[in-house]
């Protein structure tokens, strides 16, 4: 199993399969407009932008789970990161990523990234999870790490 089994709708409805982005190396996160860590849709922005002609993908689904800080429609949440931060990575529908109701792919993902944590579960928004070229979930960066001091894992991929 890899990511490439799931499908996901992205933020304007269509169905995406993730075996769309086979053979790049993508960066998942979950995602939020009204946290403190908010600002790092522009290093996100900034990675892609630098990568995407080598391949770089990066996935943003946002949450609303973690203090309600992702209340808005799927268009409010793409309007916001579209006027605010530039974002033109792909975006998704809102969906959960953690508990009872988790989206199988974070499901997948939380139960393969490596991690010290015994619990395996997200913490908050902005946990990002580095896939390679074949689908395979590497190394899962928790929220306080900006997306830049995750630059040296994505050359290596690249």
């Amino acid at each position: 199993m890899s990511i490439y089994s799931f499908t996901m709708t992205n933020i304007k409805g269509q169905e995406i399969s993730l075996d769309t982005y086979k053979g790049q190396p993508v960066v998942i996160v979950n995602t939020a407009s009204k946290c403190g860590l908010t600002p790092q849709y522009t290093d996100l922005q900034k990675l892609y932008d630098t990568y995407k002609d080598r391949g770089l993908v990066i996935l943003g689904f946002p949450c609303n789970q973690f203090g309600a800080q992702e209340p808005g429609t799927n268009d409010e949440v793409d309007s916001f990161c579209q006027v605010n931060y530039g974002v033109s990575f792909p975006m998704f529908e809102k969906i959960d990523v953690r508990d009872a109701t988790k989206d199988p792919l974070f499901a997948y993902l939380t139960e393969t990234a490596p991690t010290d944590d015994a619990d395996k579960e997200i913490k908050w928004n902005f946990t990002k999870f580095l896939i390679d070229r074949e689908g395979n979930v590497v190394k899962r960066f928790e929220p306080q790490v900006t997306p830049l001091d995750m630059e040296s894992d994505i050359q290596a991929l690249l």
